[in-house]
């Protein structure tokens, strides 16, 4: 049986509910409000993807599996936050309700949730409640689209407006303090279903200073929002193109796994006025697009990619949450927690102290000039391989092209990575991935005395980001990237030349 009957006393059934004066609404401007500036500050958390979809081993699931699906043998939600807090995370994002609609917590708004099942811990009070005693900030994750729920059917959607917020006021009443709410799966509904008004001012109501997210909200143009993903990607949010949300309000952009630009700009346009937001980006632990753990262990990406990664998401103000999802004992996997906490050690990420930086970027926008352009086509010109842009790219129409760039000689570096564009090889289930490179033979040039010298050779593959880091400072007027063999024709993200104290 349901626990609760529509037109209870709890809610009223109007749409709209004013604003305490008290709570933190976004207002047009250029500078981070105190809900974003702590969201700044925060800077590094660890995203935890665990319920119904860990046991089916899959990514989205249809809200039609029994809760007795749901059933980890030796659940431990305080070694999730032992592990944050070794890694060095600031805060923990938890997954309360996937688009499943199965709840982590005990809900007296549904019957699918973890108390229907055979293991009936309330997930999100014991994680909450480690983050308490372990000194992190509690975040969480709710699924706009439910696809258990009945009244996300009913022809009054507002039935399930008020379903969601009873829910909401639940998570931000009964556990503590929430420093973020994370919203997805709005895509399913056209924008203005949502009554986002109503739901951000509840939740500033209940919690003044949580930044409230969207994910997939920013769009090209602005339009009457019908629903779907026709998202601008984060790399377009750069000084000079105006982006529109099609969500509001909200307090930071969100748009899972992308990486934003180096130039990333803040500005956002909703009905004619401009809001600043920072961007919170999401990756995966392992190399694979995979949010939910699956059966079999999965190799987790190179330390120097995740160092490069962490290093580029959280600058300029941006933020980034690194998932490490349970397996289906309930557990972090040993290998994985191991990799997480080496990256925080290698980074150096102290508590109470401001998060590292990396190096100066001396080839950014770089004069530059590649020996071959795929077709001559302009979306693959060597000026993409140093534009800040993690997803434009050059690529060669040749197996063995040379990538030139003009460098200050009076600027030293001592630091090269390079993220390499690879063949992606998706599973049946369109999220699990693998990558293949292409380059496997190389070196790394600079112009002396009237020659090329080389300072680095590889016959090793680049993987997905290779850094390379010279023991001694050099200075030069160019730098080249020489590709000597390679599988199929080399195409370059970034060529980034640093220099990094």
């Amino acid at each position: 049986m349901r626990k609760w009957i529509y037109g209870g006393v709890l809610l009223s059934m109007m749409c709209w509910v004013g604003l305490p004066l008290r709570a933190q609404h976004i207002e047009p401007g250029t500078t981070p409000n105190r809900t974003q500036k702590l969201l700044m500050e925060r800077g590094y958390g660890m995203f935890i993807h665990f319920g119904m979809n860990t046991f089916l081993q899959e990514e989205w699931s249809d809200g039609k599996a029994s809760p007795d699906t749901y059933n980890p043998t030796r659940l431990d939600s305080g070694q999730w936050v032992r592990v944050a807090k070794e890694a060095g995370f600031r805060y923990v994002l938890l997954v309360t309700k996937h688009h499943d609609g199965f709840c982590m917590w005990d809900s007296r708004y549904t019957d699918y949730d973890v108390m229907a099942s055979p293991v009936k811990v309330d997930v999100v009070k014991a994680v909450s409640d480690a983050c308490r005693k372990y000194g992190l900030k509690f975040a969480v994750y709710y699924s706009l689209w439910d696809r258990y729920e009945p009244s996300y059917r009913d022809t009054d959607f507002c039935k399930y407006i008020d379903f969601m917020i009873n829910q909401l006021e639940e998570l931000f009443t009964n556990y503590g303090d929430i420093c973020e709410l994370w919203f997805d799966g709005a895509w399913d509904k056209p924008a203005d279903d949502w009554q986002f008004r109503r739901l951000y001012d509840k939740v500033k109501e209940w919690q003044p200073t949580c930044a409230v997210g969207i994910n997939n909200a920013i769009m090209r143009e602005e339009k009457v929002d019908a629903g779907g993903f026709g998202m601008a990607m984060p790399d377009e949010m750069i000084e000079g193109n105006t982006m529109y949300t099609r969500y509001f309000p909200m307090d930071f952009r969100l748009a899972d796994p992308k990486i934003a630009h180096k130039k990333d700009c803040k500005q956002v346009v909703y009905k004619g006025e401009s809001y600043y937001m920072p961007f919170e980006h999401t990756i995966c632990l392992s190399k694979r697009w995979n949010w939910f753990q699956k059966n079999t262990p999965m190799e987790v990406r190179d330390l120097d990619e995740l160092e490069e990664l962490f290093y580029w998401c959280t600058d300029n103000g941006n933020t980034l949450v690194v998932n490490v999802p349970p397996d289906e004992r309930g557990l972090i996997r040993e290998n994985e927690a191991d990799a997480i906490i080496e990256l925080g050690r290698r980074i150096g990420l102290k508590r109470g102290k401001p998060l590292p930086r990396n190096g100066e970027f001396i080839s950014l926008d770089a004069p530059v000039e590649a020996t071959s352009v795929w077709e001559n086509h302009p979306d693959y010109t060597a000026d993409k391989a140093v534009d800040g842009g993690p997803t434009t790219r050059w690529a060669s129409g040749i197996l063995t092209p040379e990538l030139v760039i003009t460098l200050d000689p009076s600027k030293p570096f001592n630091k090269v990575t390079i993220f390499e564009y690879q063949d992606e090889q998706r599973g049946a289930d369109y999220f699990t991935s693998t990558r293949v490179n292409r380059i496997e033979r190389y070196t790394i040039d600079i112009w002396k005395d009237g020659a090329w010298e080389c300072i680095y050779i590889s016959d090793t593959p680049m993987g997905d980001c290779k850094v390379i880091r010279f023991p001694r400072e050099y200075r030069s007027e160019k730098i080249r990237l020489n590709v000597l063999s390679a599988r199929d024709y080399p195409s370059i993200y970034e060529f980034n030349v640093m220099y990094k104290k």
